[in-house]
């Protein structure tokens, strides 16, 4: 692992050749998540850590900025990652972001029909 990006230099990055890796499960990713993150949920990293062959730079995401860090030194530690790749977490997680998130939920409940009232 490479250390730690801050919230703000992540967010003025992004679009840059970033690969945001979320690792809340799905349906944590669903309610909310940094727009163009994807999500690969820890417990399933070591088996999906290949889906990040080739990247030119990682950040991990997570919560509070814990977790990520240990999946950080897990992708880092990976073969098909390069020693220059910068693997970073994201500092404070998501309760330290404060740039906007995109939604998965729209569209799941837009295909399970009608919310119960309760």
């Amino acid at each position: 692992m490479d250390g730690e990006i801050e919230p703000d230099e992540l967010e003025e990055r992004l679009g840059d050749d970033i690969r945001v890796v979320d690792i809340r499960n799905s349906l944590a990713f669903d309610h909310g998540h940094i727009p163009g993150s994807e999500n690969i949920p820890f417990n399933e990293l070591p088996q999906r850590v290949d889906a990040l062959d080739g990247a030119r730079h990682v950040v991990t995401v997570c919560p509070h900025g814990k977790s990520s860090v240990q999946a950080a030194s897990l992708i880092k530690s990976y073969e098909g990652i390069s020693e220059d790749t910068p693997v970073e977490s994201l500092a404070g997680g998501l309760d330290a972001w404060n740039g906007p998130l995109d939604s998965n939920t729209a569209d799941r409940e837009a295909d399970e029909g009608p919310q119960s009232p309760f």
